[in-house]
């Protein structure tokens, strides 16, 4: 566009410190999508230090908030988990199923997965069946997707945030956007059937680049 030649021509002549074209988002692109919202780090770690330990229920939630948070996985994931799908040794997590069919070895953060451990050894109850979270009476099956979704949600409520669950798995993209992950390693590490789900990251990540971007002089 005519805007986007003329901040490279400014750039080029020293005019500008830095070359603003590439944050310019076309109208088109972006005019009927929905930003997907994330949590910022201070209010990550306000998440983090908030939720208390102390239960075997607040173990699970626990759990389920780290897994969503550093692997962005969704509430049906979290609670289709086995045990089977954790190599606790190797620090990694095995996905079967997913929305593009496609399973995928994911390694685990040691915070995440000594939130798993924790909740294994003191608050997972004794049981035949293999599922990694389990409910809290008899006869202990597996949890459901809308529980994971809301004790995830009910966490950050305590923490005083004003977010959904899926703010973690979005929180998750832009940490990959950040690292220099592409947005075809996006659309695999969250595990999308079309490219089309992964794209509206992208948003999320130039905002960022803006506000940086302008908190410094041009």
């Amino acid at each position: 566009s005519l805007l986007r030649g003329f901040l490279s021509y400014l750039h080029q002549r020293g005019i500008l410190k830095k070359n603003l074209a590439p944050l310019l988002i076309g109208a088109p692109q972006f005019a009927m999508a929905k930003p997907p919202k994330f949590l910022r780090p201070p209010e990550v770690q306000k998440l983090l230090e908030s939720l208390p330990v102390s239960t075997a229920r607040e173990l699970r939630t626990y759990a389920t908030v780290q897994l969503a948070y550093s692997l962005g996985l969704r509430p049906v994931e979290i609670s289709g988990l086995r045990l089977d799908d954790i190599c606790f040794g190797r620090a990694t997590l095995s996905l079967q199923r997913r929305k593009n069919d496609l399973a995928l070895e994911l390694p685990i953060a040691e915070p995440a997965l000594k939130a798993v451990v924790a909740y294994v050894v003191g608050g997972r109850p004794k049981s035949e069946d293999r599922h990694l979270f389990l409910s809290q009476v008899a006869p202990y099956g597996p949890i459901v997707p809308g529980s994971v979704t809301r004790d995830i949600q009910q966490a950050l409520q305590k923490a005083g945030l004003n977010a959904t669950a899926y703010w973690l798995r979005h929180t998750y993209a832009q940490h990959l956007l950040t690292a220099g992950a592409s947005i075809y390693e996006i659309k695999e590490m969250l595990g999308h059937r079309h490219i089309e789900s992964s794209r509206k990251y992208l948003y999320i990540h130039t905002e960022l680049m803006r506000e940086v971007i302008l908190d410094e002089p041009l």
